[in-house]
């Protein structure tokens, strides 16, 4: 049951990634190709560097589902953007459940090899924010992560919750999976909606960089 409700949660992330991705890459009009390219950065990008640091097979590399799963998504989006005029909500929403999906993804991994629960909610993290990261920075835009909304907060607050929720509560693990990746999603909504922001404990004697 749990390894079903697994790689549905890792369809889901990829599926919203994949949106997410392509919607980016339309917004800035690339080709196709450049769309398929950067939807799969975007999918992938978080839990290629994930594996790397664990050390273990790189996930798409050892399954033909994910390539199915971003190519069929790109073509739904190219088509669906005919009649989708609003990029950026559909961009926000995609990529606020990808958010979601993959740190609970993420810290699952960790989970499962042995390592402590702080390490796993860094991985979370990663697999969370770093596929947003190198589409970003391919598009010439400055990743969501270093901007002023909050994003990676999210994933460590909703991470953080799951890692309690599993270890010392009685709740099925299906309804913490479930719980955490909405109240991640809910985070990252009402963050946009209501201008939430970290503070900054420093200022600036000129505008100018170092």
């Amino acid at each position: 049951m749990h390894e079903q409700i697994n790689l549905i949660i890792e369809i889901l992330g990829t599926i919203s990634f994949a949106m997410s991705g392509s919607f980016a890459a339309m917004q800035k009009r690339l080709d196709p190709f450049g769309v398929l390219i950067i939807a799969f950065v975007t999918s992938v990008g978080g839990g290629t560097i994930r594996d790397l640091l664990l050390d273990v097979p790189v996930f798409w590399m050892v399954d033909l589902l994910t390539f199915v799963l971003i190519l069929s998504t790109c073509i739904l989006s190219m088509i669906f953007k005919s009649i989708e005029k609003n990029f950026k909500v559909t961009l926000f929403i995609f990529d606020s459940f990808g958010l979601g999906l993959f740190t609970i993804i993420g810290i699952q991994k960790g989970l499962t090899l042995g390592f402590h629960p702080l390490i796993c909610l860094t991985l979370g993290t990663i697999t969370g924010c770093f596929g947003g990261i190198i589409r970003d920075i391919l598009l010439n835009r400055i990743p969501l992560i270093f901007r002023k909304e909050i994003y990676a907060t999210a994933c460590i607050v909703g991470g953080g919750i799951f890692l309690l929720l599993a270890k010392f509560t009685v709740l099925s693990y299906t309804f913490v999976q479930i719980f955490t990746i909405l109240l991640i999603v809910t985070i990252r909504t009402l963050a946009v909606k209501y201008h939430w922001r970290i503070p900054k404990f420093y200022g600036y004697e000129s505008n100018e960089e170092m």
